[in-house]
């Protein structure tokens, strides 16, 4: 397969593919038992270097935003990110791959049963700072508090350890979390679905482009849906293919 010059000097200019990969959110990567990335983002890394011939670099992060805020490095030629307004206007992105909902951990005791419930003046929230659901409710709570924590996964902690009255996040690790802990509970609806797609640097169209097609025929042949159920996550919902 020919690739066009253009192309790859977007993506892998330093002739490697530098991939980005969160481990903040375990839907989409997690550590292999030989301690490297694995998982439905990594496997599409992997997928896109094999086509374009070249190989590929890991780059991790323990939290979204910080994906992002290593973007002015020039850390990455490929990230996984949740799409969002703020980060459209320095990254080109794809169509969603997977979509994720976000709600709230809360005690079990606690006498809120609907995320709407938790927007109210004097409530305290952890949340993951710069995680695509901390942007969210950045732009639309009016009455909590924001209590960010450097992790999606220390929002947890310091929901614990602080005594707040909710954490938010992705709905699979929260229900992970409660299904191993009686003592707290997962809100049956959500607050906002997580767009998580394909991201290059603003400006390098011809790889944004090639990355929409890319994943459109990833989408449609089944490698998404197979690649997550290969990582045990069966009940997560992949996007739709593109056509412009």
């Amino acid at each position: 397969m020919s690739i066009d010059p253009s192309v790859l000097a977007e993506l892998a200019p330093t002739g490697t593919l530098r991939a980005a990969i969160n481990y903040g959110n375990p839907v989409l990567a997690q550590r292999g038992e030989d301690g490297l990335p694995a998982g439905v983002s990594t496997a599409l890394a992997k997928a896109l270097a094999d086509e374009l011939g070249v190989g590929v670099e890991f780059v991790t992060f323990d939290a979204a935003g910080k994906v992002f805020a290593a973007l002015p490095e020039s850390r990455w030629d490929l990230a996984f990110l949740a799409i969002e307004p703020v980060r459209a206007a320095e990254i080109e992105f794809s169509h969603p791959y997977v979509i994720i909902e976000s709600t709230y951990l809360v005690p079990h005791d606690s006498p809120y049963g609907s995320v709407t419930e938790l927007d109210r003046e004097g409530l305290r929230l952890a949340v993951g700072k710069g995680a695509a659901y901390d942007l969210f409710l950045s732009r639309t709570l009016t009455g909590a508090e924001l209590v960010r924590a450097p992790t999606s996964a220390a929002a947890v902690e310091w929901f614990l350890d602080q005594g707040l009255d909710a954490a938010a996040g992705v709905r699979q690790p929260l229900s992970a979390f409660a299904a191993q802990n009686p003592g707290y509970r997962v809100l049956p609806d959500s607050f906002t679905e997580i767009r998580q797609a394909m991201a290059v640097p603003k400006g390098r169209v011809a790889a944004a482009r090639y990355v929409r097609g890319f994943l459109n025929e990833r989408i449609q042949n089944g490698f998404v849906a197979n690649a997550l159920r290969a990582s045990g996550q069966q009940d997560v919902q992949v996007g739709s293919p593109f056509f412009e």
